[in-house]
């Protein structure tokens, strides 16, 4: 079982967004240069999370994304399942037929696996993510990152 990059990629574009809800909306390319993920990829995340209204996007200069809701409403596992990832693991994708069409030995101990990873995940929200001082402080690291490159670009025209 692994949580593939689509759903990686998806909470950590949605923690960034609700890092930085106090400066309005947020363009997906601010968020592309700070956390290093395409901004192809990011517009293909943020079509499935609008969708699942955890997004509201807001058009125009200075438009952008922001949450659909306070970020101690939006949990972990909702953002997983909006960009339709799977975390499941089991064998069969969780259909039973693991062994010749029909339920393997340990076919429940990993279907319970899998709730139990998802009932985790569902109990985290981006609030409570906000809070650790370990994403506070790679925010603040990489908030002093873009400034200092946006000053370099300023400098050298």
């Amino acid at each position: 079982m692994r949580l593939t990059t689509k759903g990686r990629y998806a909470v950590t574009a949605m923690l960034d967004l609700a890092m930085h809800v106090q400066h309005g909306p947020t363009s997906l390319a601010d968020i592309s240069k700070r956390q290093d993920i395409s901004l192809s990829y990011l517009e293909q995340l943020f079509s499935k999370l609008r969708q699942s209204e955890l997004v509201t996007s807001v058009r125009g200069p200075g438009g952008g994304y922001r949450l659909s809701r306070e970020a101690e409403q939006i949990f972990v596992a909702q953002i997983i399942d909006a960009v339709n990832e799977s975390i499941d693991a089991t064998n069969c994708g969780g259909s039973g037929n693991c062994q010749n069409g029909k339920v393997c030995l340990t076919h429940n101990l990993w279907s319970d696996l899998s709730d139990q990873i998802h009932q985790f995940l569902n109990s985290i929200s981006l609030a409570a993510l906000m809070q650790r001082h370990d994403v506070r402080a790679v925010c603040t690291r990489q908030d002093d990152e873009m400034r200092s490159v946006t000053l370099m670009e300023a400098s050298h025209p």
